[in-house]
């Protein structure tokens, strides 16, 4: 059996192992893959795996021993899934493993903005503790958790996480899921989408992206939004209007945002969040931690092994 894996490096920068593929067949394991290249490398491949490379009808198309694709994250996006159907091949994602990883970063940013922590570090990294007169100094009002509402758009496994540690602060939580329909946990609330808005001290995005939760966050929305109130984004870039988040942040319109996701990945230099005020970007790595990416790949192997033994699951393309 052929294995080749196009995209390697993200999920393993050199600290975890690829020999449980290796024992599978014969296996090529390329740390990046060009559009242009994938032809080439995986033309005898009957198991594919990709996380960010993309693999287009045309492409599926010239791959003709393929019978396998494995997506190494959730979000499939990248391949045609009608066009694999239509070849009979197999796509599987992971639908969980970063949970824990992506609740602890979007707590992350929630903290460095409500305490500043970069931006004091930085502060004192710059001399401005070793010139001062007093003890201690903050540039910022330091602000507690205890009673903000946190408002939680899509209230799915990363979201009800959130939810459990923001509780644990002390914070009083709302969300909007339309999927929905019963109370899944203990001391939160529904509430409509622009109520949401209107309510929340903090709002974290973890929903989906689709045609109705493109741009959620919009002019409209913003305006909603306390001018104290911060914007939080562990999901999906294209969530967000970028231009016009930049623009209220710019003005004083809401306090901050935290991101660890923009709608082009890598971003270019003329992103205006890259140099708006009070708005902190992580590269994409919330789900990075070790321990995550552990679990991702012990998943993808299962997904695999389950194919081979003709009990596919996490089929995206049924």
């Amino acid at each position: 059996m052929n294995i080749v894996i196009l995209d390697a490096y993200t999920l393993s920068p050199g600290d975890l192992s690829w020999e449980q593929f290796e024992k599978l067949g014969e296996c090529s394991i390329y740390d990046r893959t060009a559009s242009d290249e994938v032809v080439e490398r995986a033309k005898d491949a009957e198991i594919l795996f990709t996380n960010k490379t993309p693999l287009s009808k045309h492409t599926i198309r010239e791959l003709t021993k393929l019978k396998y694709i494995g997506v190494l994250a959730t979000g499939y996006n990248i391949v045609d899934v009608n066009a694999a159907r239509e070849q009979n091949i197999v796509v599987t994602n992971v639908p969980t493993y970063g949970t824990d990883s992506v609740s602890q970063m979007t707590i992350a940013h929630i903290l460095n903005l409500t305490n500043r922590v970069a931006h004091h570090s930085g502060s004192v990294r710059d001399g401005k503790w070793s010139a001062s007169k007093d003890w201690c100094y903050w540039d910022y009002p330091l602000i507690e958790l205890r009673d903000l509402i946190l408002g939680i758009i899509g209230f799915g496994r990363i979201g009800q996480a959130v939810a459990k540690l923001a509780l644990a602060f002390g914070m009083k939580v709302i969300f909007y899921d339309p999927h929905i329909t019963s109370k899944p946990m203990q001391n939160v609330n529904s509430v409509q989408l622009n109520q949401l808005f209107k309510m929340s001290d903090v709002i974290s995005l973890h929903c989906p992206l689709g045609e109705e939760t493109e741009k959620v966050v919009n002019r409209e929305r913003l305006s909603m939004m306390k001018r104290t109130a911060f914007l939080i984004n562990t999901s999906r870039g294209p969530l967000i209007d970028e231009e016009v988040l930049a623009e209220s942040l710019n003005s004083g319109k809401i306090s901050g945002a935290g991101l660890d996701v923009l709608s082009a990945e890598p971003p270019p230099e003329d992103n205006p969040l890259l140099k708006a005020k009070n708005c902190y970007i992580t590269p994409h790595n919330s789900w990075a931690t070790k321990a995550s990416r552990i679990r991702l790949m012990n998943a993808v192997i299962d997904n695999l092994k389950s194919y081979l033994r003709s009990e596919p699951k996490n089929v995206v393309n049924p």
